[in-house]
């Protein structure tokens, strides 16, 4: 028996927090899909460098071009003024022991604040584009800024498409699998899965990846 789950919010379903589903679509803890987790850094008009910690994306593209597509940045945010501003952003992959420090930066991303020192990241220059780059990040994508779109049109969200123009590895996550998986590798977010039956909420994942098998 599967459970049926409409476009309508399930009434009986309880938010982890009194916002939660003033900021998400009842769909994502329905579908608990986990996405890789890292740092897009830009400066801030006044100079200052920021750091937004972010998921909700996917990295894709084709012969011609790679591209970094941010699904769900919030039109209210520095970040979103920066990439409009500046034209581009960097995002930066870094492992599980960083975690505490950048969500440090969500709590403490006022105008004035140099991210980075609340981080307590080495801030280093893209090779690239105009942005600040994590030098502890284990890979960094540079990009320039391809497109944006309001999906929903509500103007809460936008998807925001970056083109890849550089990438920087660390030299030590530079042979196959390495230590690009596992606890030195790639976080990736599983959004609070919702109990379907009781509607109760759950706790959000911060994951690593496992290597079952190769094809």
């Amino acid at each position: 028996m599967k459970i049926e789950i409409g476009r309508d919010f399930p009434d009986w379903f309880q938010p982890a927090y009194p916002e939660e589903f003033e900021l998400f679509s009842h769909f994502e803890v329905t579908a608990g899909i986990p996405t890789p987790l890292f740092a897009v850094t830009t400066w801030k008009e006044n100079g200052r460098p920021n750091v937004c910690f972010h998921s909700w994306s996917c990295f894709h593209g084709d012969k011609t071009a790679f591209f970094a597509v941010m699904g769900n940045l919030y039109q209210h945010t520095h970040t979103y003024a920066n990439i409009l501003r500046e034209k581009c952003f960097a995002v930066n992959f870094l492992p599980l022991r960083y975690y505490d420090a950048l969500v440090q930066t969500i709590h403490h991303n006022g105008e004035a604040d140099d991210e980075f020192a609340v981080g307590g990241f080495t801030r280093a220059e893209a090779k690239s584009i105009r942005a600040p780059v994590i030098e502890e990040a284990f890979l960094t994508l540079e990009c320039t800024l391809e497109q944006v779109q309001d999906l929903s049109g509500a103007g809460i969200t936008a998807m925001v498409v970056g083109r890849v123009r550089h990438a920087s590895v660390e030299e030590d996550y530079a042979r196959g699998y390495g230590r690009r998986y596992g606890q030195d590798g790639f976080m990736l977010l599983v959004p609070a899965p919702q109990d379907l039956i009781t509607g109760e909420p759950g706790q959000s994942g911060i994951a690593t990846i496992r290597v079952e098998k190769l094809d």
